[in-house]
């Protein structure tokens, strides 16, 4: 796949959807468990908003049991992420835009935060993105395009 043609600012800004998230826990050897290991190295600066970290905690506590993880572990990587999380405020002035509202939630954060990227994947979910100056990326596309694969 091509990777978009995009001057990043100093570092790219990235929203992460929950089902990287939830990637990054199920396996430490795949891109998503890298991408979130580069949290706070200064490889990229990602966005937070108050609705979507009970997100990703809803989403991994309820998966924890098939996950293999406990609620221990789940709360410190959240608390982990809350830590070098840029927090975006948003106000929902344009939704729906997207069929799923919690999708919405993380293009909402992207456009409030001035992001370049949505790590998701879901690109299907994210289809007219562009109009507001987003790409949508895996993790692994992402890593490759900050050079980290």
């Amino acid at each position: 796949m091509k990777l978009p043609k995009i001057v990043p600012k100093v570092v790219p800004k990235v929203v992460i959807d929950t089902n990287v998230l939830i990637a990054s826990l199920r396996s430490r050897r795949g891109a998503s468990f890298r991408l979130l290991s580069l949290i706070g190295k200064n490889k990229f600066e990602f966005a937070l908003s108050v609705p979507l970290v009970p997100e990703y905690e809803d989403i991994a506590f309820r998966q924890a049991k098939e996950l293999g993880i406990s609620a221990k572990a789940i709360t410190a990587i959240v608390d982990r992420l809350c830590f070098y999380g840029n927090l975006h405020e948003f106000f929902f002035l344009w939704c729906p835009y997207l069929p799923d509202p919690k999708d919405d939630m993380v293009l909402e954060i992207a456009v409030s935060a001035q992001c370049d990227f949505i790590v998701s994947y879901n690109k299907r979910d994210f289809a007219g993105i562009g109009r507001f100056g987003l790409n949508i990326l895996t993790s692994k596309e992402f890593l490759e395009f900050i050079g980290e694969l």
